[in-house]
């Protein structure tokens, strides 16, 4: 598989498409960049501390800062238990359910990430419920367990998550986070399991019915998930709003893709989800190749494609046009550069078969461009052009 994708895991309801979601970077990817990221590692050690989790007391808000590993993840810390047991995860828009490791699991991965152990937890309640999650590299399996979870100053108690006994293939061992938060619909979330913010908002934690992401560029600092409330500080110019199409995913509808003026995909409208567990632009198969044959991208031996890097100063604009407003998405944006002078193109596709209609994935290649709020008061997206 080329890419790490949670399935539809639940019962079809009124409200439910069951499509592939895509997960941080594929394996080729990730190996491809292991060198690098292990040096970076070992050079700039993860220090995100509970010293740096805040809430701005006059608006209150809760923020949640971020580390960037090289555009690949964009990883938080929580603690679950009493007392608190400290975790990298994942705020992830296109999943519903959390888990992390758990002292019972068998698979390498877990032996190279931290793990949750219920014995030193004086708080927590097993279910005996198991959990089971595909991805498109692999899977994840366990039980249900409850516990007080603790986002910056927001303390969840009863939180229902996931302990994985299983984590098998290699892409979990190469991961810069532990585990995953689920950030959409509670419809997405296993049986009986209430997803996190859910819980925020139902034990009278956060003012607002809504949550804001601000992800930085190349690695630099200051990524924020904000709870509770948004500082307008992250973006510029209108904020403007799209509803939510299916409320499931935080999934809208798209007018077109186009460059030059020329619509090259999406034509006649699409939908379209916003994913910042995604690292990069998804979409059906032909629309992509469509895309990757305009821009000269070529396909290489690992699956990726590969573009002449002196293209990020002649290409166009992408532009997503939504709810009739262009979001151009520039060269320098969907074209990265890898190591040893190679770059490569940000658009990837997803697997036809699994798409019951036309669905892009606009992960962070699109959402380090635009602030995003995602507002569940009134199932609607804001987006901003980010400072």
């Amino acid at each position: 598989m080329k890419w790490f994708g949670v399935l539809g895991l639940v019962a079809l309801s009124e409200c439910l498409v069951i499509i592939p979601l895509m997960k941080v970077k594929s394996i080729r990817e990730n190996l491809r960049e292991k060198d690098m990221l292990k040096d970076y590692l070992e050079k700039y050690p993860y220090r995100l501390t509970h010293e740096l989790l805040y809430t701005q007391q006059d608006s209150g808000v809760t923020f949640e800062p971020m580390r960037n590993y090289l555009d690949l993840a964009y990883v938080g810390i929580i603690s679950i238990g009493t007392p608190p047991q400290e975790f990298k995860v994942i705020f992830d828009t296109g999943s519903a359910d959390m888990w992390v490791p758990s002292i019972y699991c068998t698979s390498q991965a877990c032996a190279k990430h931290n793990t949750f152990n219920p014995l030193r937890s004086s708080t927590f309640v097993a279910s005996g419920q198991p959990i089971n999650l595909a991805y498109g590299t692999g899977k994840m399996s366990g039980f249900l367990g409850y516990d007080t979870v603790k986002i910056g100053s927001l303390v969840d108690v009863n939180q229902a998550f996931g302990l994985s006994l299983k984590e098998p293939g290699k892409f979990m061992e190469y991961t810069a986070f532990d585990g995953i938060v689920g950030l959409s619909y509670p419809t997405l979330s296993v049986k009986g399991a209430i997803p996190v913010f859910d819980n925020l908002w139902n034990q009278g934690l956060i003012s607002e019915n809504l949550f804001a992401f601000y992800l930085s560029s190349k690695g630099q600092e200051g990524s924020v998930v904000m709870f509770g409330g948004v500082d307008p500080s992250y973006y510029t110019g209108e904020l403007r709003w799209v509803p939510v199409s299916k409320c499931t995913y935080w999934q809208i509808s798209m007018d077109s893709i186009s460059m030059n003026g020329k619509v090259v995909a999406c034509h006649g409208g699409c939908q379209a989800i916003m994913d910042t567990g995604t690292s990069l632009l998804i979409g059906p198969h032909d629309a992509v190749l469509n895309i990757q044959r305009i821009i000269q991208a070529r396909p290489s031996n690992t699956g990726e494609y590969t573009i002449d890097c002196d293209a990020v100063n002649t290409l166009p604009d992408v532009v997503f046009t939504i709810n009739g407003v262009g979001y151009p998405v520039p060269a320098s944006a969907y074209i990265q550069k890898g190591r040893l002078g190679t770059c490569f193109s940000s658009f990837d596709k997803g697997m036809d078969h699994l798409f019951t209609s036309e669905i892009w994935i606009l992960g962070d290649v699109f959402l380090r461009l635009y602030f995003t709020i995602f507002d569940r008061a009134n199932n609607r997206i804001g987006l901003a052009k980010a400072v």
